[in-house]
């Protein structure tokens, strides 16, 4: 399956300054596949250890041995001849061993002919304390679950995708109804890889949910494995109140859903510990709808979203068939699974989300997104009902804002704003 990472990649294989690269992302989304097929596809050969299965290479690695020691070990492990700029050494399961990450500085320092890759979950990689870090050292790749774009690629679908990718507005709409269909299932199937390629291979919804909650069973035991022992029970809480949280009408976070009485000091590490292993992501409040808004975060006010609509509807036992046959699936959890579509896609391609509300909490509006030259505020409807009240009061007291609106609508120009279909809406947001 094609993966979009793979021409950062490539990317990082061309730069003539490159560094010693570490892949992350959350576990399951795909790093040892891609990096594999990207050994095998631009390098001569490839040596691959999995530091969960090898202790003797953990061992040579978290040694101080020279790089040449290293560099023959694993010649030795593999029986494959590393050798320079032909040979991409790519070092799995990083977190299985964080005092190897810093072998990194000294491939940079004294070896850069030799490519290196290490991947690993988040978990490993930011959150083990008192280890040394090779700041300035290495190149940094995230890498997030399968895009609506990359899901329509992996369902053969490559002329669809190709629309989407040129914003080609003359046939975009022609294909409405194929679209909408097929967001249905990217919500029930989301972006997993493991999910897709099943969902590919003509599985059926139940072989679908019985993936996503296996992989959910093995997020929670990782939490007991990684994560420091009086902090489980809370994390498990903050994880588990997720999606009836963006299912309120009101979707910043309230820590008194958790339990009774409880406060921000109580969970704020359990919070950040799942942020820093790459299972959820933060979106702050903002103040002001005014460039830059880094200026106008507030840092109290926030929203927490899961990294797949799959993965959520496994939580909540969302049923298959209002996913995948109804369109009631759009208006479901008051909109939760649109606003997680769209603050996915935003954030897979980059883009740092913010909300913002008033302080009477009287205007609200679900995203704000700093442009290269404005501010945008974005309304996700989903349905076809677009009346946006709030979006409109934001417009009227800023004028020289253009606020965006995501919907099942078509695509629609205004003078104070733009609506742009769900399906469709990522490539016009990035050119903003």
């Amino acid at each position: 399956m094609k993966r979009s990472v793979y021409n950062s990649l490539i990317e990082w294989k061309l730069n003539k300054r490159r560094k010693p690269l570490i892949l992350n992302g959350a576990r399951q989304v795909g790093k040892t596949y891609v990096l594999q097929e990207f050994a095998k596809q631009e390098f001569s050969k490839y040596v691959y250890v999995s530091l969960d299965r090898n202790e003797e290479a953990k061992k040579i690695l978290e040694s101080e041995a020279s790089v040449q020691s290293i560099i023959l070990t694993l010649s030795a492990l593999t029986g494959i001849d590393i050798t320079p700029n032909e040979t991409l050494i790519i070092i799995d399961e990083i977190q299985e061993s964080p005092k190897a990450l810093n072998v990194l500085k000294f491939f940079c320092e004294d070896a850069p002919e030799y490519p290196i890759v290490v991947a690993g979950s988040l978990l490993g990689i930011s959150l083990h304390e008192q280890v040394s870090f090779p700041v300035g050292k290495v190149d940094m790749i995230k890498m997030y679950p399968m895009s609506f774009n990359e899901f329509i690629e992996a369902l053969g679908k490559q002329k669809i995708a190709d629309c989407l990718r040129t914003n080609n507005w003359e046939v975009i709409p022609l294909l409405r109804d194929e679209l909408i269909d097929l967001l249905r299932q990217y919500y029930y199937v989301g972006g997993m890889p493991a999910v897709v390629q099943s969902f590919v291979n003509g599985d059926g919804p139940q072989a679908i949910r019985h993936l996503q909650e296996q992989i959910l069973f093995d997020y929670t035991r990782d939490f007991s494995k990684h994560a420091p022992t009086n902090q489980v029970p809370r994390i498990n809480m903050v994880w588990n109140s997720i999606p009836s949280q963006l299912a309120k009408e009101n979707k910043k976070f309230i820590y008194g859903v958790l339990k009774k009485g409880a406060r921000a000091n109580n969970f704020e590490m359990a919070i950040q510990w799942l942020i820093d292993a790459g299972l959820v992501y933060k979106i702050n409040r903002v103040t002001k709808i005014a460039s830059p808004l880094k200026f106008y975060e507030d840092f109290s006010s926030f929203k927490l979203f899961t990294l797949d609509t799959g993965l959520m509807g496994a939580m909540v036992g969302a049923s298959a068939e209002v996913m995948l046959t109804s369109n009631d699936i759009f208006k479901e959890y008051k909109g939760a699974f649109t606003e997680l579509f769209v603050c996915n896609s935003l954030i897979c391609n980059n883009i740092q989300p913010f909300y913002y509300s008033s302080d009477d909490a009287h205007t609200e509006v679900d995203f704000v997104i700093q442009g290269t030259k404005s501010v945008f505020p974005i309304e996700v409807k989903s349905e076809e009902n677009t009346r946006s009240k709030s979006l409109k009061a934001i417009i009227d007291k800023n004028p020289q804002l253009t606020a965006l609106r995501l919907s099942m609508k078509g695509k629609d120009e205004q003078q104070w704003m733009t609506n742009l279909p769900l399906y469709a809406f990522i490539e016009e947001i990035k050119k903003l």
